[in-house]
């Protein structure tokens, strides 16, 4: 997570992956997960980004 320079930083943006991951079905687990297909690792990312510009679109920037 290169550009998190806080533990905080760091716990929430974990627990934002880890939704995003459960929300299209991807099982992640703690620490590494380079088991996981490409196709896996980039439905969790596109989650994540949609999830982000949804965010930005209704001005809940938490």
């Amino acid at each position: 997570m290169k550009g998190v320079t806080t533990q905080q930083g760091r716990e929430t943006l974990n627990k934002f992956k880890m939704e995003a991951a459960n929300e299209v079905g991807v099982n992640l687990k703690q620490g590494y997960n380079g088991d996981l297909t490409s196709r896996e690792a980039g439905s969790v990312g596109g989650q994540m980004v949609k999830k982000m510009i949804d965010a930005y679109k209704t001005g809940s920037r938490n």
